[in-house]
């Protein structure tokens, strides 16, 4: 499909469907051309908010749209492996907005089925493909800051606790590490890659997710990284990567960054921005188009395998807090470590 416009469906008519959609139209190349949802009104109802020409009353009538070129599947992450597995073995390339899926085994049997049928497929982890976190990747491989040893990343909100929304629900995948732990994680994985270690505290909510959540992960080289993800508390959303010969800031939003600094050694600090159009989910749009275009049915910047692979790092974090939740009151905090 060299040369041709990207023409996207999409599944789901949510908030985070909304946001892609927007920035998806913004362009040129990429037509939003079909939407699906499980009720024919809200399909209409959001092709007509957005001028989107077909609206289809189920997910199966949308992967059969052979009108569609690849579809952005945008529902609840604990319904995102069923949509996906349905648009892919209907030959339609996918973006499952992050995270892939709720454990590492259904997100590799989502890779198999992409590899099975030759399509398309990746995680819509959005700020892989910021140009800013781009850069901090070559800047740490070609050893602006020599050998990193400590990274360092937050994201915790003050989230009101409401039983029955779907970040305090456990049926609907709630919890502070599925929904805002998965961005410090992979943030930190291009950076030191798997850890050897895992450490984990945290606080369960009154439904029994985890709502306050501290990480340390080891590695082989002796660097470590500590993070924290929560809904009880507005964090300052930064990042900072620590090297033998400097560090780099990331400024908040790390997960959507416009400038960072770097700061070498015995040099003054050197401040690198950028303008990150609409709401910053443009950068992996572009990214599925580049793939498409050029044939590739992963992309390097965000391959499946490290999906897996982060997500049975997601999936031990997750191990470690769980076994023990419902044998403490909510709020006392839990501490458990893993070694090799």
């Amino acid at each position: 499909m060299a040369g041709s416009s990207v023409r996207w469906g999409i599944l789901g008519t949510g908030g985070i469907a909304a946001t892609f959609t927007e920035d998806a139209m913004r362009l040129p190349g990429h037509e939003v051309v079909a939407v699906g949802s499980r009720s024919a009104a809200s399909a209409s109802a959001f092709a007509e908010r957005y001028g989107i020409p077909r609206a289809h009353a189920s997910y199966a009538d949308l992967a059969a749209d052979d009108g569609v070129d690849v579809v952005y599947v945008a529902t609840p992450h604990p319904m995102h492996f069923e949509p996906a597995r349905l648009c892919m073995e209907a030959g339609r390339a996918v973006l499952v907005e992050k995270p892939l899926t709720t454990c590492a085994d259904d997100a590799e049997k989502l890779a198999a089925i992409a590899r099975e049928h030759g399509v398309f497929a990746m995680e819509g982890m959005w700020t892989r493909f910021n140009p800013l976190v781009r850069r901090l990747r070559e800047l740490v491989a070609d050893g602006a800051i020599g050998e990193v040893t400590a990274v360092y990343a937050d994201f915790s909100v003050a989230a009101e606790f409401d039983a029955s929304h779907r970040q305090w629900s456990p049926e609907l995948g709630g919890g502070a590490l599925l929904d805002l732990g998965c961005y410090p994680v992979s943030f930190t994985w291009p950076l030191l890659g798997p850890p050897a270690t895992v450490q984990v505290a945290a606080s369960p909510a009154p439904t029994g997710v985890d709502a306050n959540t501290g990480i340390m992960l080891g590695y082989e080289s002796g660097a470590i990284a500590l993070l924290h993800c929560g809904l009880t508390g507005a964090s300052p959303h930064t990042a900072t990567v620590v090297g033998t010969r400097g560090r780099v800031d990331v400024a908040a939003p790390f997960y959507r960054p416009s400038a960072m600094t770097v700061t070498r050694t015995g040099a003054a600090p050197e401040e690198i921005t950028a303008d990150v159009p609409g709401h910053g989910f443009t950068y992996e749009a572009e990214e599925v188009a580049r793939c498409l275009r050029a044939g590739l049915t992963e992309s390097p910047l965000m391959p499946l395998d490290e999906t897996v692979a982060i997500l049975r790092t997601l999936d031990e974090i997750a191990a470690r807090f769980t076994e023990r939740f419902a044998d403490r009151p909510a709020g006392a905090a839990q501490s458990t470590s893993t070694q090799p």
